[in-house]
């Protein structure tokens, strides 16, 4: 059964906006956390209790759809053709540390293809929606990635694994690489928002490794309809289980993979 992306975007930005309430609620109060595996690798009750809202809101509408959920996992009716992938505190570091950066990531896709992505920084109420081959926006406007065609002037971000004391992926030598030509970089700590940004034309450029689909869904396709390119670091087509991810406007694109590439 076919269902229309319209619906698909009402369940998801319902879905976010409550998500989001509850991170508000919990954002600066005390609460558990937890760690998990790797070094920072945290997890609060919040995580949990925004997560369980976001599925539940799902299934209300689409009580046959399967989920992929950073903290639950894989679960729902395994044959369905819809998956919902889900980051329901992507920032969870900052957010422990009342640091306000982080958000809500919400996508649905069906085989390879992402029909809707939401991206909701709730402190700020910005909400991020992109529906495929629809555009993307913020609150309601749409958004087109940034002009710049030089990376010497272009304002750049990135993040590390959280095995970066690994080096997976060279992640240190290409941030070194990159912070040697003199470009300017930020880090945030939240994916979702980094790629969020790029779709905006706050930033013109993303790159990280190790990242997993939950992290990258929704911005994925907010990258894609605000006109953006996204590749992995070798220049090849770039998918959710990709082991590394480059989004920029597209004009700095080629120049950003040669210097990323320099150290290797």
């Amino acid at each position: 059964m076919t269902i229309s992306i319209v619906l698909l975007e009402k369940c998801a930005v319902e879905a976010a906006l409550k998500a989001g309430a509850i991170l508000k609620e919990g954002f600066g109060s005390t609460f558990e956390i937890k760690s998990k595996i790797g070094i920072n690798n945290l997890v609060t009750e919040y995580d949990f209790k925004a997560e369980n809202a976001i599925i539940e809101t799902i299934k209300s509408y689409f009580p046959e759809h399967k989920f992929m959920a950073e903290e639950t996992g894989d679960t729902g009716e395994v044959d369905s053709e819809y998956q919902w992938v889900i980051d329901p505190l992507d920032g969870t570091v900052n957010f422990a540390h009342a640091i306000p950066i982080f958000s809500v990531s919400i996508a649905v896709r069906k085989g390879k293809d992402v029909l809707c992505g939401v991206i909701y920084h709730p402190l700020l109420d910005e909400l991020f929606v992109a529906k495929h081959e629809g555009g993307a926006f913020l609150n309601g406007k749409q958004i087109r990635i940034s002009e710049s065609d030089n990376m010497q002037t272009s304002l750049l971000v990135t993040g590390f694994p959280y095995n970066v004391n690994e080096n997976p992926h060279n992640c240190v030598d290409t941030f070194v690489s990159v912070v040697q030509s003199g470009i300017p970089i930020r880090r945030l700590g939240s994916a979702a928002l980094d790629l969020a940004y790029v779709a905006a034309g706050r930033f013109d450029g993303f790159w990280e490794s190790s990242l997993f689909p939950w992290d990258m869904a929704a911005g994925y396709l907010l990258v894609k309809e605000a006109g953006g390119k996204i590749t992995q670091y070798d220049g090849t087509e770039f998918w959710l289980d990709s082991p590394t991810i480059l989004a920029t406007n597209g004009l700095i694109h080629e120049q950003i993979l040669k210097q990323i590439n320099s150290k290797k």
